[in-house]
């Protein structure tokens, strides 16, 4: 018998080959690009290829099962193009939150906009590089999410369904990201706010939204999407919880990103949040100017001192302790609950 285990890592390879082969298809479209058509190879198709866990497309599959769904049936074409779909999104969604925020790496290679610029720089073409290198970019992240529609029109019977979830899904996305764009104009984002932000922005669209679209692929009950939201909620803000803590404390060599590449960014999160309400006046000044390695380490030391580091594991064991409770209560079958768990726990155990 095949474990649950082998079935998620199974599943990330066809869905690392599904993804190549489509990436090619709709990539042979823009042969009129001529020259730059490597350009695009190099910086969009490398930036999907390199995604790592495909953790979305995971939950994408083990919602459909949840519903009813087989490895292997019919409908499983259907879920590796949904979780296309949701892939292609995720790098939109990435590729503008670092031109919004003007980080300088992803996955340990540089930003796309800055790979575009210095593409740009490299043939001494005319015009500002940086003005070009984010224009470009925008411009691939569109594309990327356009793409995405064209992998979701092949997800099958239920195509009606899986598009609601789907623009749902978006939708959501870009109102978290402004959400964080004005929360931060304003000045004023206290634990309540970063967790709205991080509800819209990230943990909906990576755990809740995945698995009902499993689930629409599958055609599945409509009843059952609640028991899934009550899994799905609480794990995905102790995603968001955990990804809080790898931007401050995490390895560089693991997370790919500079020693607390959050903090220099000024990231309003649940975590930095939380150690500027402890710390009142000499604390929100000390985390809204994070420069060099001393402030980092500063920064780092308050969210400590302040206890806002324990909170947030402790608030994290907390939310995936409701999650399995729900899934527990949720009548599903004891390979799918098996599947779910071990997905929570890579999730929220996760190092990069």
């Amino acid at each position: 018998m095949v474990t649950v285990t082998r079935e998620t890592d199974h599943l990330r390879e066809r869905m690392s080959r599904y993804l190549d082969e489509f990436l090619e298809r709709e990539t042979a479209k823009l042969a009129f690009l001529g020259e730059d058509l490597d350009l695009l190879r190099d910086t969009l198709l490398g930036f999907v290829r390199q995604g790592g866990k495909r953790l979305r497309p995971a939950f994408v599959h083990w919602g459909h099962r949840a519903a009813g769904g087989e490895p292997g049936d019919p409908g499983d074409e259907a879920v590796l193009a949904a979780g296309c779909a949701v892939e292609l999104v995720h790098a939109c969604a990435l590729i503008l939150d670092d031109v919004m925020d003007e980080a300088e790496t992803r996955r340990g290679r540089p930003a796309v906009h800055l790979a575009l610029a210095e593409h740009h720089g490299g043939r001494d073409w005319r015009g500002d590089g940086r003005r070009f290198g984010e224009s470009a970019a925008t411009l691939f992240g569109m594309l990327a999410y356009t793409w995405a529609d064209a992998a979701l029109l092949r997800a099958g019977p239920h195509l009606t369904d899986a598009f609601e979830v789907f623009t749902r899904m978006r939708t959501e996305v870009v109102g978290g990201q402004y959400l964080d764009l004005a929360y931060a104009a304003r000045g004023a984002s206290g634990p309540a706010e970063a967790a709205r932000v991080a509800t819209y922005k990230s943990a909906k669209y990576t755990i809740e939204h995945p698995l009902h679209l499993g689930h629409a692929v599958a055609g599945g009950d409509p009843r059952l999407r609640a028991s899934l939201s009550a899994y799905a909620l609480p794990l995905g803000e102790a995603f968001q919880l955990r990804d809080d803590v790898l931007g401050v404390f995490g390895d560089p060599e693991v997370t790919g990103k500079p020693v607390g590449a959050d903090l220099r960014q000024g990231k309003h999160t649940w975590l930095t949040a939380t150690a500027r309400e402890r710390a009142g006046g000499y604390g929100a000044a000390l985390l809204d100017h994070v420069h060099d390695e001393a402030d980092v380490a500063a920064a780092r030391q308050l969210i400590v001192t302040t206890g806002a580091l324990e909170t947030a594991e402790e608030r994290i064991t907390d939310l995936v302790s409701l999650a399995r409770t729900a899934l527990d209560e949720a009548g599903l079958s004891a390979e799918v609950v098996r599947g779910l768990g071990e997905l929570a726990d890579l999730a929220t155990r996760r190092r990069a």
